[in-house]
């Protein structure tokens, strides 16, 4: 067994390396000041007409109360913030980071937004308004609150991506806003590889849309992307957004999307209505009309939707779900509802199941109640159809087994989340209370295997890592250690210090990248097959140069010190 990690060719580890320059921004700030600490610039968009790449603003905390707008006329709308400035590579990055131990809030309650309900392609018929919009490539925005967006007759997103590439999104809350918490549009050729850490999107809700009451508010959405890059979304959480938590409507390039949440989607004020409008689902992983739009769900939770716990919307692309969990969704489980476009993307059928390198493939999935749809006997609907026929079923799923798991399977089957309405969720303890300080979820016993679960040791090996004779049903793994870490904010040296053991104590595939204290990119490891591996040993013999080091891996952050 290999215990080390290997490092990808061209690592860009250099003791020596030059960073950019260093700018802040303050609620006390001025945008005639020099940008430093004593002097901080007032707006995101005075640092954004001065940045380049390798630099880095910093966000002190407090609120900001957008008002003012710029208007952004390649996609004809405004935005409190227009972020334009590019970075130049994965490596060389511009950095907007909060402050760290502080908090800045972006609040759009009083933004002056587009009064237009038909857009005629000039600034007085401005239809679109965000808080944030991000029209750039090599970004990373880390630690700070969107909230507040209102809206006239068309959804405001409380982040907007539009033809970008390579944006990171870490630690972002974005709420309460009259449209989607964040959408991405990649319609522009090239576009992608966005990476979403660590989110939250939740109580979103868009009542007077021209679409309906309630029809755009997603949690997170991405769309119109043909080609580039692949976009992922990694320890995300969604909820009580009017529409669905996660939506790739009309998407035509795969997404990943990993070991994220979503609960109680379609219902809005904290859980004790519903709007006209609702769709209402957990994961909504389609249409692709091409074909070419075959995502991967992967470790994720989906409970008490109004609709589908994970659902296709009737795509031409099978998806890939692996070792999810639904729990007690409002419509079903798992629905694979698909269908058929012809070669100028017209649909050609009501509904059609799909078959062989093209189906659905459904692997070690929970589904609590085993109520599904499309999945082993499937309505076949079009002009020359209409019965149900026989269609893949997957492989070492709860419904392959016939296991209708309870409580007794489970460490437990209860949060606040399920029982509380009325209250803001992100306030009370649970899995969808406030985060780690390190990003990461609350380690809670809701929906994880106890000893003895017959959904144990019943799944098929899919190439990630398991413990046992083989891999288990759902989202956790029985047996699997968890890495603990605690993070507090050090107000003498300005940095956040996160003190965890350096070592992966589990088997871990994929790839861990490497920052400095200030969060600038410095490297890329591979880590392959690792248990018990020191990190710091490892940059200890790479860097040979002492000092404090962040190491990212799926959505863990480590503190690794080199002496």
């Amino acid at each position: 067994m290999r215990n080390k990690i290997l490092l990808a060719l061209g690592f860009a580890l250099a003791a020596a390396q030059a960073f950019g320059s260093v700018y802040y921004v303050a609620t006390d700030g001025k945008d005639t000041n020099a940008g430093s600490k004593e002097k901080p610039f007032a707006t995101l968009n005075k640092a954004n007409a001065v940045v380049q790449a390798g630099d880095t603003v910093w966000i002190r905390g407090g609120v900001y109360n957008l008002k003012d707008t710029v208007y952004y006329q390649r996609y004809q709308m405004t935005a409190g913030i227009l972020l334009t400035a590019s970075g130049e590579s994965d490596d060389k990055r511009i950095y907007y980071f909060a402050y760290p131990g502080e908090r800045p809030i972006f609040d759009g309650a009083n933004l002056l937004i587009g009064q237009a309900c038909k857009n005629k392609g000039t600034i007085d018929s401005v239809m679109t308004t965000s808080p944030i919009v991000v029209a750039a490539k090599y970004l990373h925005l880390k630690g700070f609150e969107v909230r507040n967006t209102p809206m006239k007759c068309n959804s405001n997103s409380g982040i907007f991506l539009y033809a970008s590439k390579h944006i990171i999104l870490e630690q972002i809350d974005s709420h309460h806003n009259a449209g989607p918490g964040i959408f991405i549009h990649d319609g522009a050729s090239g576009g992608g590889g966005h990476l979403v850490l660590n989110c939250d999107a939740h109580d979103n809700y868009d009542p007077t849309g021209w679409q309906g009451d309630g029809e755009n508010a997603d949690g997170f959405g991405v769309h119109y992307q043909h080609d580039g890059d692949t976009t992922r979304f990694v320890g995300c959480r969604s909820w009580w957004n009017s529409d669905d938590g996660y939506d790739v409507l009309a998407q035509e390039f795969p997404v990943i999307v990993e070991n994220s949440y979503a609960m109680g989607n379609g219902y809005i004020k904290y859980g004790t209505a519903t709007p006209p409008g609702v769709n209402g689902h957990g994961f909504k992983m389609g249409y692709s009309r091409t074909g070419a739009g075959h995502h991967i769900i992967k470790n994720c939770v989906a409970w008490k939707n109004v609709a589908n716990g994970f659902y296709s919307n009737y795509t031409n692309a099978g998806c890939t779900w692996i070792n999810n969990t639904a729990y007690k969704n409002g419509d079903r489980s798992f629905g694979m509802a698909s269908t058929t476009y012809d070669a100028d993307l017209n649909r050609t059928a009501d509904v059609m199941p799909l078959f062989g390198d093209n189906a659905h493939v459904l692997k070690n999935n929970i589904a609590i109640p085993n109520k599904n749809s499309q999945i082993g006997s499937c309505w076949m609907k079009d002009a020359t159809h209409d019965e149900y026929v026989d269609c893949p079923t997957g492989e070492n799923n709860t419904w392959n087994f016939k296991l209708d798991l309870t409580e007794d399977d489970f460490m437990s089957l209860e949060d606040p989340s399920l029982t509380v309405t009325g209250e803001d969720l992100s306030k009370i303890p649970g899995i969808l209370g406030p985060r780690n300080p390190d990003g990461s979820v609350p380690d809670l016993d809701f929906l994880k295997l106890k000893e003895g679960s017959r959904a144990i040791d019943k799944g098929v090996d899919v190439g990630m890592p398991f413990a046992g004779a083989a891999p288990d049903l759902g989202a956790y793994e029985f047996g699997m250690p968890v890495s603990s870490s605690s993070a507090a904010a050090s107000s003498s040296s300005g940095t956040t210090a996160i003190a965890v053991n350096p070592a992966l104590t589990a088997e871990y595939f994929g790839t861990a990248s490497v920052f400095d204290l200030q969060g600038r990119y410095l490297g890329t490891l591979q880590a392959e097959q690792l248990r018990n591996g020191n990190l710091a040993e490892v940059l200890r013999k790479q860097l040979q140069n002492p000092g404090a080091y962040l190491v990212h891996y799926g959505n863990k952050l480590q503190r690794v010190n080199v002496k």
